[in-house]
């Protein structure tokens, strides 16, 4: 059974839903107001069952864990709170799973961290050298606080458009104004630096050393695959790439199934 949990991390909490069960993974989410570790990931994992112990943070500025006092976020932040919750948790060895922004966070985390990570899968992932930012990520960051906001937001994430429901509409323009105030601080303009500082540099991308999965849409608008995923297949020594047609942002909404078959056929490989 998952459970949520405060896990005191460089002397600032950290939210987190943990299985603690089987070997470790580690699930981070994208950069989305209103986003949340379990919103983005605990069909996943739940879907996947028991097999492993997902481990789900909010990171800093998102849901219930707080920016520490003094810091603005960042690619920096991000990753040294990733491995200081799974050094908190005893957690010697895991994979990381991370959507966009937290792609980007799991490549650095494997540059970082090389001998405790095992296996890095980067969905719809930021991070590629000289990566711009788009005009949907762009306005995804603006997005206000709303139900407009909350529409425009789901709209660009999703080429199936019959997603944008009502019901999901008014949950993520809800989850929006509770974490109104902390997201202002993440991604002010001019928006273009938050961009570049979640690009990886080539020597830390050639650094990694843990086999890496990208899992791409390739109708995405918000981290396009020309300049999102093809460019990391010049740097990563071990990758290998899946695109899947008809598909946006979110693979793991958009193709549930499909998602959780690769997710699951790649981080049980020998």
């Amino acid at each position: 059974m998952a459970e949520f949990r405060t896990v005191t991390v460089g002397g600032s909490p950290v939210h987190v839903l943990d299985s603690r069960g089987g070997p470790a993974v580690l699930m981070l989410h994208g950069s989305g107001p209103g986003t949340t570790g379990s919103g983005a990931w605990a069909a996943t994992a739940e879907a996947l069952g028991p097999s492993w112990r997902w481990v789900v943070p909010d990171q800093a500025g998102f849901g219930s864990t707080p920016v520490p006092p003094g810091s603005r976020g960042g690619l920096g932040l991000w990753t040294e709170q990733a491995a200081g919750l799974m050094d908190a948790l005893g957690v010697e060895q895991y994979a990381v799973v991370g959507h966009s922004m937290g792609g980007a966070v799991a490549l650095a985390l494997a540059a970082a961290r090389p001998r405790q990570v095992t296996r890095v899968v980067a969905v719809s992932t930021m991070g590629a050298p000289g990566a711009p930012l788009s005009a949907d990520l762009d306005a995804i960051w603006a997005a206000p606080a709303d139900r407009h906001g909350a529409r425009d937001m789901l709209s660009r994430l999703f080429l199936t458009q019959a997603l944008v429901t009502d019901t999901a509409v008014d949950a993520r323009a809800a989850a929006m104004r509770k974490g109104a105030a902390a997201y202002a601080s993440l991604f002010p303009p001019p928006r273009a630096r938050w961009a570049d500082d979640l690009t990886l540099p080539a020597r830390a991308l050639a650094a990694i050393r843990a086999p890496v999965l990208l899992v791409h849409g390739a109708e995405d608008r918000v981290t396009p695959l020309v300049t999102a995923a093809l460019p990391l297949l010049e740097h990563l020594p071990d990758v290998r790439l899946h695109v899947l047609g008809r598909c946006g942002h979110v693979p793991a909404l958009e193709h549930p199934h499909e998602f959780r078959q690769l997710l699951s056929g790649f981080l049980s490989r020998d």
